[in-house]
């Protein structure tokens, strides 16, 4: 898929497909009837890396990296995660407010020429139950991010035996690669 065909998209699903060694993330756009449509990217994440490194491809062929995120330390609790494209140049950042997600995960979110956005989990209750009740992990959480106020774009993690997340983008300027990024984040980064 072009970049500029990917920019128009305004909302994907996010299935993590089940490996032992690795998490494995489809992207699939929305057909205009809701339901999945055709492959826009693909993610891999090797589980216990010494330093957290996510490539998207633009399919499970793996052949043609889209863009990838790393965190720029190895232990860090607040960690920053630099999105790059294919050839490496930066699109962004991303980042876990380790004070503010004690109680409902929080995440920050940077993109040049725009301003940052914040995303936080929509219900505190629910935010809660998760963190203090080991068999409720599971629970579906929401965020939404928002920038001055205004909405930016919202991951949505739905019920079901994989994971499955529904993206819907506000900002018609914010780098569909970035909210991607961001997105498969949530669920590789997010119980650290």
């Amino acid at each position: 898929m072009s970049p500029d065909n990917l920019q128009a998209q305004h909302r994907f699903i996010i299935r993590q497909r089940l490996r032992m060694m690795v998490n494995q993330y489809e992207v699939h756009s929305v057909a205009p009837d809701g339901s999945e449509g055709g492959l826009l990217a693909f993610a891999q994440q090797k589980r216990l890396a010494f330093k957290e490194q996510v490539t998207i491809y633009t399919d499970d062929s793996k052949q043609y990296p889209l863009l990838g995120f790393k965190a720029r330390q190895r232990l860090d609790l607040g960690a920053t995660y630099d999105v790059t494209d294919h050839a490496g140049n930066p699109i962004g950042l991303f980042r876990k407010d380790f004070a503010q997600s004690l109680l409902r995960s929080t995440w920050h979110v940077e993109q040049p020429g725009l301003p940052p956005a914040t995303g936080q989990e929509r219900s505190l209750p629910v935010a809660l139950l998760r963190r203090f009740v080991d068999s409720l992990s599971w629970l579906p959480y929401h965020f939404d991010f928002m920038a001055g106020g205004q909405p930016v774009f919202s991951v949505d993690r739905k019920w079901g035996l994989r994971d499955r997340y529904s993206v819907e983008i506000q900002h018609p300027q914010i780098d569909r690669r970035l909210v991607i990024a961001m997105a498969v984040g949530l669920d590789a980064l997010q119980s650290r």
